[in-house]
């Protein structure tokens, strides 16, 4: 089984792609992580893609490709993947259909996440990161016990450069530019279905049900 979960930053694919692939046991290829790993390893790529996303602009799809292709290919995707965070544009979509032509697969469903922007902006520049361990806090919704501190491992704690309000703004208008289109691209293809995101709880319940029925 094949998912694409499609939706602005902040509208909580992540936290329901871990849960969809605790519940399905397939893997999440999610381009936001394998890049932030670039970026903490300092590699050549890391240090461009730092740049490009401090700015809230798309990394290029030729370096996006190149993760994706050696990434569907391995053994783990053997029965299916979720995909958060790509496609994001509709050339890229062009790409991942070429792709699992040559592989012989397609794409079974698109679950795209219903949320306002304003919204999204709370929730992300809200956010902070436990600089040791990676665990997140949201200053509104899920507040450390300390100020600045991790709960788990009294670490501190930080405001990503991509979820400072400016830049937030920024991803937003950029989604809203490139993204978009691709939810009119998956309706004529007959495979998007909207989803509730304003509780996660929500989002997830829903594509679970819809997954059972085969719909």
């Amino acid at each position: 089984m094949k998912i694409i979960l499609l939706g602005a930053p902040g509208s909580g694919k992540g936290t329901v792609a871990k849960r969809i692939e605790n519940r399905i046991d397939i893997p999440i290829i999610s381009t936001g992580v394998i890049l932030r790993d670039a970026i903490d390893n300092q590699s050549e790529l890391g240090m461009k893609v730092k740049s490009i996303m401090s700015k809230g602009e798309l990394v290029p799809d030729h370096l996006i490709m190149e993760i994706i292709k050696e990434r569907v290919i391995r053994v783990d995707c053997k029965n299916g993947y979720i995909m958060d965070g790509f496609p994001r544009t509709i050339q890229q979509a062009y790409s991942l259909e070429t792709l699992n032509a040559e592989l012989n697969a397609k794409i079974d469903y698109v679950f795209y996440f219903v949320i306002s922007f304003s919204e999204i902006i709370q929730r992300l520049s809200g956010r902070r990161v436990c600089k040791k361990c990676g665990f997140n806090y949201n200053l509104s919704f899920n507040p450390p016990k300390k100020e600045n501190t991790c709960d788990i491992c009294q670490g501190k704690l930080i405001q990503r450069e991509d979820d400072k309000e400016i830049t937030v703004k920024k991803r937003l208008q950029v989604y809203n530019e490139q993204t978009m289109p691709l939810k009119k691209y998956y309706e004529q293809k007959n495979i998007l279905i909207p989803v509730e995101a304003h509780s996660s709880e929500n989002a997830f319940n829903s594509i679970m049900e819809i997954i059972k029925k085969g719909k």
